[in-house]
């Protein structure tokens, strides 16, 4: 009786383990931002304000790979333009993996206002 609850406890606890990796992978993997349109962040595209491609290109690139299994290391992230702050927006920005290879990243407009702009990348 000692050794099955024994065996139900490791078993327990190598499942909740597994479970909090889990979720953190999720969150610290996500791709998703809110950035603030200020005087620093904004420019225009087409006449419409937008979040400015330096700003895109180096959060794209810092979130990225922020695990070790999770995403490819890119460097060197650009952006053709800013990303206008008008819901379903988007761009494809570039960057490379360590041997060289490019890697074309889409980043789309979730939630755009007066004031900041949701967008998100995609892997």
């Amino acid at each position: 009786m000692q050794r099955s609850k024994f065996l139900v406890g490791v078993v327990g606890g190598a499942t909740a383990v597994v479970a909090l990796g889990g979720l953190g992978t999720y969150v610290l993997a996500g791709t998703e931002s809110t950035s603030r349109l200020d005087e620093y962040s904004t420019a225009s595209v087409d006449g419409h304000r937008a979040l400015a491609a330096n700003i895109v290109a180096g959060r794209t690139e810092s979130k990225y790979h922020p695990l070790p299994w999770v995403g490819d290391k890119v460097s060197g992230v650009t952006c053709p333009t800013g990303l206008k702050a008008v819901t379903g927006a988007s761009i494809t920005c570039t960057g490379k993996k360590d041997d060289g290879a490019t890697v074309r990243i889409p980043v789309r407009v979730t939630k755009a206002d007066a004031k900041s702009v949701t967008w998100k990348f995609e892997r």
